[in-house]
């Protein structure tokens, strides 16, 4: 093998490595998404979905009483074509950055009218407001961070967030 040709694999293997290094980095936090569409308009939510991987979750990687970003990496979105109500929570047409709180025994939802930040860039002055979630345990632990909406009728759903240990949920109304 002649010296060009050993430092143009030594440079192809280089390349192989960063490349897998950094697929396996993005697929730490893959993207997701979740969306229902409810009298004619699509609501839909974008979020970065990590996963357990052996960590205590909440109370550790994810601090109780503190805000959170919802997910991983950039910050989770809702877009609406539909006015919402989320257990009281009014939340007009368009697009919202959303945050939580998780507290030992309860779970709160931020909606933010900020977006296009980093998922731990939070301005409490652009909170549109905070709702409570009916916090339950999955049937069985989800490894994978998901949030899921689900359609009940013409114009109801459901919006549950699921990760490790804990099932959080809120129905809304889409007008």
């Amino acid at each position: 093998m002649t010296k060009r040709a050993f430092m143009v694999a030594i440079a192809a293997l280089v390349m192989s490595l960063g490349t897998t290094a950094e697929a396996q980095k993005q697929k730490a936090s893959p993207p997701a998404e979740t969306s229902v569409t409810l009298g004619g308009k699509q609501i839909k939510i974008d979020y970065s979905a990590p996963s357990v991987k052996g960590r205590k979750i909440f109370g550790d990687l994810v601090p109780y009483g503190q805000i959170w970003r919802t997910g991983a990496n950039a910050a989770t979105t809702l877009t609406t074509a539909a006015d919402l109500d989320l257990k009281g929570l009014k939340v007009p047409k368009g697009k919202y950055t959303l945050y939580s709180i998780p507290t030992e025994t309860g779970f709160t939802l931020v909606v933010n009218k900020q977006t296009g930040q980093w998922g731990t860039v939070h301005d409490a002055a652009q909170d549109l407001g905070k709702v409570e979630l009916e916090v339950g345990k999955p049937d069985a632990p989800a490894e994978v961070f998901t949030i899921t909406l689900k359609g009940a009728g013409d114009n109801k759903g459901t919006l549950t967030i699921a990760w490790d240990k804990l099932s959080a949920s809120v129905p809304f109304t889409a007008q």
